[in-house]
Parts: C-alpha cells; sequence; structure tokens
C-alpha cells in the first residue's frame, strides 16, 4: 500500500507549492493533464499520466509519454475531468493519504469540480485521508465523529463550512473561539477565521460534511 498519492493538476503554476516539498520516499505521483509535463520537467517521474492533453502540443505530449510510467489518454469529450480521472486512479491504489495540487488559483469551474470529487470520494473512502494543497490553504472534509486538530505553524487560521447539507452537534475544543453543539448551516461564516490553541484540538460532530480550510496570510 501506498503511504501517499500526490496528484498535480495543470492549475496555475503561482499556486502550486514546491514539488520538493511533497516528493518525500513514501509518496507516488499521478499527473492530471497539464500537470503531468509539470512533474515531468520537474524531474519526478509520474506513475500514471491521465487526461485528453488539449493543453499539452503533440511533442509536449511526448514528453509526458516518455516521463511517465503509464499515459492514459482519454477522449475529449467525457463525463469526468482530467482531475477526477487521475484520483480515481489514486484511489485505486489503496493510499493511506491522496493530496490534491493545481486545481486552485485559476478557473473557478474547475476549482469546484475537484471540491465536489473529492467531497464525493472522501465520504465513499473513509479510509483514506483527502486533502487539497496549495501555497496558501489546505481543504479536507471531515466526517461525523470526532475529528483531531493538530497545530500546525505554517497554517494558523482555520475555518468549517457545511458543504452541501446541515452540520449538527458542531463542537470545538482547543481552539480560540469554541463551540459546544452548535449548528453549521450552508451559507453560514459563523465559524471563519479561528485558532488554534492546543497542540491537539477537536472538532466533533453528527451529521453532514464539513469542510475545514486550514490557511496562512504569507
Amino acid at each position: 500500500m501506498t503511504a501517499e498519492a500526490v496528484i498535480v493538476a495543470g492549475g496555475p503554476k503561482s499556486g502550486i507549492p514546491p514539488l520538493e516539498n511533497l516528493s518525500r520516499p513514501d509518496a507516488v505521483f499521478y499527473g492530471a493533464d497539464r500537470g503531468a509535463l509539470r512533474l515531468v520537467r520537474s524531474g519526478i517521474r509520474p506513475v500514471v499520466s491521465v487526461g485528453d492533453f488539449d493543453s499539452v502540443s503533440e511533442l509536449e505530449l511526448e514528453e509526458i509519454r516518455s516521463g511517465s510510467g503509464r499515459l492514459l489518454r482519454m477522449p475529449a469529450e467525457k463525463d469526468e475531468t482530467d482531475t477526477e480521472l487521475a484520483l480515481l486512479e489514486a484511489v485505486a491504489a489503496g493510499p493511506d493519504r491522496i493530496t490534491l495540487t493545481g486545481v486552485t488559483g485559476g478557473r473557478l469551474d474547475h476549482a469546484q469540480s475537484a471540491l465536489h470529487a473529492v467531497c464525493r470520494l472522501q465520504a465513499a473512502h473513509p479510509e483514506i485521508r483527502f486533502r487539497i494543497l496549495d501555497r496558501f490553504n489546505e481543504l479536507t472534509f471531515l466526517l461525523p465523529g470526532e475529528n483531531r486538530i493538530r497545530k500546525r505553524a505554517e497554517f494558523p487560521y482555520v475555518s468549517f463550512f457545511s458543504f452541501g447539507e446541515r452540520v449538527e452537534g458542531m463542537t470545538l475544543r482547543g481552539f480560540r473561539y469554541e463551540a459546544d453543539g452548535g449548528l453549521l448551516l450552508p451559507g453560514t461564516t459563523l465559524y471563519t477565521s479561528n485558532e488554534l490553541l492546543s497542540e491537539v484540538c477537536t472538532i466533533s460532530f453528527q451529521t453532514g460534511i464539513c469542510l475545514m480550510i486550514r490557511s496562512t496570510d504569507a
């Protein structure tokens, strides 16, 4: 089993954290469309590169092909996005965690599509920890029950949002602003820009799916 799968999509380079920071010995990389080219040119060999590759030239596609373990070229007209196809490839390998980057900072429809795909897959695969990562934010989806959150200097701020359905029994412990059995509704901004005071904080709730965004200004 792979400890971590890292998927790099084709979003703006300015939003992608340094790939060398993600290139740990236990990490396996996947490229989604132009994200595969970014990996290859960074000296990282993706195990799978997948997409319709309409954003690269034929020469660039050959560069991706020769630099990848496996290339899956899909038709332009398909039901899944390139990012979702890469996510499904990564899920099939059964990693402990999946990190997705290169989906924020550009087209909002691509960002929304990625959010919904990750939310659906997190609900379907609670044994895998999914996150969306860029230079300034880490996004994860929390499921009902108690979730332990560790304090991290690189992301001092944390916000919680309901993702599509009401979150009931919202309880926060160890944060600057705590809560006890609260209700988090879609469209509510009450739980924005909190901070972790304890080294390990907890968030627990009974129903719904909670989007947690950890952020930094720097």
